[in-house]
């Protein structure tokens, strides 16, 4: 590690020193904590998606299947439970943030997350925020970006909650969470496990050959409150999970892949003056196996270790202006079958401001700067503004400079990575209309992005694939969403929500979409609650997409609905009975081509709390 990291450690370590000698009598209340606080605070101009935990509970508990039905990204998924990449506005799937708890985990060997690796059980709030965040976030928030965060209470709480679940391909998912909580200390537990069979029927007649998969999660959040200025959090998150990748044709070498994802974070808050500071020490450490033949030891592997000490300072001037200060030090190691071993160091600081001018207008702006030796770090800035025009509709406005590093595999692949890689670059405006009326809530964001130094993997004159500094693309497009929930009667509540998005991903070289890359995506939500039942229809519309850059092959669109029904047998509700059936139309469909999806299924559950 380098004199960076050091001079971060004494700068926050003669800061914690100076805040424990205040006697400031400010009181911190009871309510909800989370890491994340900057997602709300400064989200100026954009808007926020907040997924409840009644929608979280009608999906599976991978977060793909979550977000597919709620959220306007579209996901190509390898098969059922295989490798899901998201696009979001028309980006890469290395081109959208996943935020652990205010932390950036990212994989540092591609840069992206496979969303069939995470499993949303442990969550207490899962957000998506459209549009750039790499001044607040770091790399890849170029599309957006997806926040899971554990929260702390210490209100007086003991409860369980069992959840088991079994449906079509003998797939079995078991959840328990235990909370247990006082006023001085907190405890969250989850634990989780999901397998399948996943032996579904092509539309052809063949089966999902090799298609099995199993994985286990245990989340734990731990908070002890010292005083009224002194919290200490403890997050940490095992996730371990294997599946053997779908065949194309049974002729094909069966393989298996091993994830082993680990993530700990510990996090001091304390506030002195009108001061809020957080110290927060990280761990993501990441690893997997590929075999490609089952029946053979053989396998290659990856690897990274990334250790991050990060230091955060708010300063309240008055009840109007509030700045912010982030400084962040990051390093990783890497290794693996193919990358000669390496690490780096990342320096980061940031700047952020946020005024209230009035009741009815307020701003941020912020800047950021990366400094390290393995690429030229561009200086990252954001602006956003909300002006409430009437009572029942307000104007937003966002802009900002966002960018997405080198992975490893970029920069230190065997015999190809290439160390003289720029970041990606993006440059992108928003312009939000927000319309809300009692219990209605809607929303049209149009936006613009231009995408810069796009890296890209070619073969050269040797025949040898290298990435290189290729491709820019000019993204635009609209987002809309909808919200209506209604109290029909004493014990009758009518929920209602729905998205649409059109994307327009235009490689300025070739003039042609992105492959991947839908013009639509519409998804809906209706529930009702009638007494002690609880009816739903969700449904989704996927636009065809292009599978070839030269539009020689495409994948035509199609529409999937998921029903269900759930039932409380107990005036306390301490238990719910439920059922589900999806892709109701039995539609045939892929997201990938080659890679069927499964026709009408089933799964029935009971939900236990206690």
């Amino acid at each position: 590690m380098n004199k960076n990291l050091y001079l971060l450690f004494a700068l926050i370590f003669c800061v914690c020193n100076a805040a424990t000698a205040q006697t400031d009598s400010i009181n911190w209340l009871d309510e909800v904590r989370l890491s994340d606080v900057k997602l709300k605070k400064f989200s100026t101009g954009q808007h926020i998606i907040e997924l409840s935990d009644s929608l979280l509970q009608k999906n599976q508990p991978q977060l793909t299947d979550v977000l597919n039905f709620t959220t306007p990204i579209f996901f190509k998924e390898n098969g059922r439970g295989m490798v899901s990449s998201p696009s979001f506005r028309g980006t890469t799937a290395a081109q959208t943030a996943v935020i652990w708890n205010g932390i950036n985990i990212n994989s540092q060997l591609n840069g992206q997350v496979d969303f069939n690796t995470i499993n949303t059980t442990g969550y207490n709030e899962i957000s998506v925020r459209g549009g750039g965040g790499s001044v607040v976030y770091g790399t890849g928030a170029i599309g957006g970006s997806v926040h899971l965060n554990n929260s702390i209470s210490f209100k007086n709480k003991n409860e369980h909650n069992l959840l088991l679940q079994y449906g079509s391909f003998n797939t079995i998912d078991t959840r328990y969470n235990f909370k247990l909580s006082k006023r001085k200390w907190s405890l969250n537990l989850a634990l989780s496990r999901n397998s399948s069979d996943n032996d579904y029927d092509f539309p052809n007649g063949a089966e999902n050959l090799n298609g099995e998969y199993f994985n286990n999660a245990v989340n734990i959040a731990l908070g002890y409150r010292f005083n009224s200025k002194n919290i200490l959090k403890i997050i940490s998150e095992i996730y371990d999970g294997e599946r053997h990748f779908s065949l194309i044709r049974p002729s094909e070498n069966r393989t298996k892949y091993q994830d082993l994802t680990t993530r700990n974070l510990l996090e001091w808050n304390s506030k002195f003056s009108e001061f809020d500071q957080t110290l927060s020490l990280a761990f993501i450490g990441e690893e997997y196996k590929y075999f490609p033949n089952i029946d053979s030891q053989n396998f290659s592997f990856g690897s990274a270790n990334n250790f991050i000490a990060k230091y955060d300072l708010d300063y309240k001037l008055n009840e109007e202006i509030l700045f912010n200060a982030v400084l962040q030090n990051t390093y990783t190691e890497g290794e693996g079958s193919n990358l000669d071993d390496n690490e780096r160091n990342i320096f980061s600081a940031a700047l952020l401001g946020k005024h209230y001018l009035n009741d009815d207008f307020q701003y941020e702006a912020g800047i950021r700067k990366e400094i390290t030796s393995n690429y030229k770090s561009p200086l990252l800035f954001s602006f956003g503004a909300l002006y409430k025009i009437t009572d029942f509709y307000s104007l937003k406005f966002n802009t900002s400079r966002n960018f997405r590093i080198p992975t490893y595999n970029d920069l230190y692949w065997a015999s190809a990575g290439n160390p003289e890689l720029n970041p990606e670059t993006s440059l992108q405006a928003e312009l939000g209309n927000q319309f809300s009326f009692n219990e209605f809530e809607a929303g049209l964001t149009l936006y613009y992005n231009d995408i810069r130094d796009m890296i890209r993997w070619l073969p050269g004159s040797d025949g040898v694939w290298r990435p290189g500094n290729e491709d820019e693309v000019h993204i635009y497009g609209m987002e809309s969403y909808f919200n209506w929930n209604k109290k029909i009667a004493k014990k009758s509540l009518l929920m209602t929500n729905a998205t649409y998005a059109y994307t327009f991903s235009r490689n300025t070289a070739t003039g042609r979409q992105l492959i991947y890359v839908p013009y639509h995506k519409l998804t809906g939500n209706i529930s009702f609650q009638y007494h002690r039942f609880k009816p739903f229809l969700q449904f989704i519309y996927n636009g065809s997409v292009y599978t070839r850059t030269d539009y020689s092959e495409n994948l035509p669109g199609y529409l999937l609905g998921n029903i269900g029904l759930a039932y409380t047998p107990d005036r306390e509700r301490k238990w719910e009975l439920g059922a589900r059936i999806n892709n109701i139309l039995n539609t045939d469909y892929q997201n990938v081509e080659d890679r069927w999806m499964p026709g009408i299924n089933y799964n029935f559950y009971i939900n236990l709390k206690f």
